[in-house]
């Protein structure tokens, strides 16, 4: 009688490139970082499959309720940036950029941020920089003071090559109805505030990568010139800064009067391709040449890849990443409380009667 043949072990998930167990023990080691985000909205919920959040305080305790309240929602990521990261071994700054390149965008609506969701996509699980990414997320809605209440990871090891990742993230906020931003109150004579970056923020980075190309530029060196303690890969994982707190508290300074008639956060398009959106069409931003300090990496930037100054325009913020359309008569004091949180607030230019366009002067 023959004897019977040994089976050989059938295909597992594991073998096929994705580790549960790994992906299990991440998210069992980042509670603490998750929890450090939130606030009295957060309702606990372990073991669910999705964050609870409260839209509103408990009236009786808080008496902080909102009349109309309109959700704000926003997505974006980091973009090629992370190239850099995944380059220099270092994970822990992205996770910031991420948080800012969101809540940035919807605090321009006047909004609070309320809560805060990850994605992120790997190769395969490495705990050390997945831990590095989340904190980072954790440390960005912190400054924010939005709850970091879920997320997803998702490892896919036939899209992703070893060691890469990409971000992904989601924010929603909370606006009263009469509060939110209203690009048709803009009106001529409004003063335009400026605030500044710090640094390259996180777009315009598949043009950085070309200049180090070209260039050949090197990551882990100094350039005495940017700073002669800093590698330029450090200077430019430089996050993005976060400017939902002053914001918020800003407006919030003012409950009855609407000081600030437009906002916009500036990404790519620079300033040009940002102020515009916050103006009706009989309006024009006229922005003064020279009323604001350019950080030292732009110059470096444009000389290293012989690039001409509208195009520099167009792709990097060049030093001002937020700016405030305000009341001509409260843009001193709007100014000053926005010095008083730690902001450096230009004095840009001021609204004239236009065609809704941005002109440097």
């Amino acid at each position: 009688m023959p004897k019977p043949t040994k089976k050989s072990p059938g295909l597992t998930y594991a073998k096929s490139g994705v580790n549960i167990d790994a992906g299990d023990k991440f998210v069992g080691s980042i509670g603490s970082l998750l929890r450090r985000t939130h606030g009295q909205r957060v309702i606990d919920n372990p073991g669910g499959f999705a964050g609870l959040l409260r839209l509103d305080y408990n009236e009786q305790l808080f008496k902080h309720n909102f009349t109309d309240p309109v959700l704000v929602a926003c997505a974006d990521g980091v973009g090629t940036k992370v190239h850099l990261a995944i380059e220099m071994n270092k994970h822990d700054t992205v996770g910031i950029d991420l948080v800012a390149m969101n809540v940035n965008d919807l605090i321009v609506q006047g909004a609070e941020p309320l809560l805060f969701l990850d994605y992120i996509a790997v190769h395969s699980v490495d705990q050390d920089i997945l831990h590095d990414l989340v904190r980072g997320i954790s440390d960005g809605c912190q400054q924010a003071g939005c709850a970091l209440i879920g997320g997803e990871t998702a490892e896919m090891n036939d899209l992703y090559k070893p060691g890469d990742y990409d971000l992904a993230g989601f924010s929603v906020g909370v606006v009263e109805l009469k509060r939110a931003t209203d690009p048709m109150r803009v009106e001529p004579g409004d003063i335009i505030l400026g605030l500044a970056s710090s640094g390259v923020h996180s777009n315009g980075y598949s043009l950085v990568r070309s200049i180090i190309k070209h260039a050949k530029l090197k990551l882990n060196k100094v350039y005495p010139e940017l700073d002669p303690e800093k590698t330029l890969g450090d200077i430019l994982l430089t996050p993005t800064r976060i400017y939902a707190d002053p914001i918020v508290k800003l407006l919030r300074s003012y409950k009855v009067k609407k000081v600030v008639s437009g906002m916009a956060h500036i990404t790519g398009g620079g300033l040009e391709g940002n102020l515009n959106r916050a103006l009706p069409k009989h309006v024009d931003a006229s922005i003064k040449k020279g009323s604001w300090d350019t950080p030292p990496i732009f110059d470096f930037l444009q000389s290293q890849g012989d690039i001409d100054d509208a195009e520099m325009r167009k792709v990097f913020n060049m030093g001002v990443g937020y700016c405030l359309i305000v009341r001509p008569t409260f843009a001193q004091a709007v100014k000053k409380k926005l010095e008083k949180a730690g902001e450096t607030v230009y004095t840009l230019g001021k609204i004239t009667k236009g065609t809704g366009k941005v002109r440097l002067r």
